[in-house]
């Protein structure tokens, strides 16, 4: 128990530390680095908790994936983030009074569990009840009481993917678009032919 307590708080201090230095840190690199931090001792923490399925996703899909793309974006992009940083002392005030109110009312929930509140007398959670693995309880539970909901998240990212290639498809005048039906359907007899061009010069209508 003591290895474990150990393990939590110093994993929980790098969480909470990792998270400050994402939103002040200067340098957009070095956020999302912090930010790839924060999300492998977030998963440090649900291993504690016995949730190693949900430990593994966060650092496949949230560190392998999302942070990644962030960090490629962050370095690809030519954005000027001296201009982005300039209302960030207009908005300190109300972000500083919103983290306030949020960190209060942490404070008070632990404080109720951990002496008199309701919560404290209810038993501490299982992550495998019946005696089933932790990946095998969560299928059961979402592909059974929370599968409509299931089905329900899949047509929303769908449907966003589906905006987002619509939205970023542009039709540019001037440029030659590959048509596959014309392409499949030639034949030797509907003008069919191969050309012999010079590199870099390419071919006329």
């Amino acid at each position: 128990m003591a290895l474990q307590a150990i393990a939590f708080y110093l994993l929980a201090f790098v969480t909470v530390a990792a998270g400050l230095l994402v939103v002040s840190a200067k340098n957009p690199v070095h956020s999302v680095l912090f930010l790839i931090t924060a999300f492998f001792s977030a998963a440090g923490l649900f291993v504690l908790l016995g949730a190693e399925f949900l430990a593994m996703l966060l650092i496949v899909v949230y560190v392998g994936a999302v942070a990644v793309l962030f960090l490629f974006v962050v370095m690809m992009l030519d954005i000027d983030f001296e201009a982005l940083r300039d209302g960030f002392a207009q908005y300190l005030p109300i972000g500083g009074l919103v983290a306030g109110v949020l960190t209060i009312e942490m404070i008070m929930v632990a404080v109720s569990v951990a002496t008199n509140g309701k919560a404290s007398a209810n038993a501490l959670p299982n992550a495998s009840p019946g005696g089933f693995s932790n990946t095998e309880a969560i299928g059961r539970v979402l592909y059974t009481d929370y599968v409509f909901f299931f089905q329900a998240a899949g047509l929303v990212l769908l449907v966003a993917m589906i905006g987002a290639i619509v939205l970023t498809l542009r039709h540019k005048p001037g440029v030659k678009r590959q048509d596959i039906g014309k392409q499949v359907a030639r034949t030797p007899k509907t003008g069919m032919e191969l050309v012999q061009i010079k590199p870099g010069e390419g071919i006329s209508e």
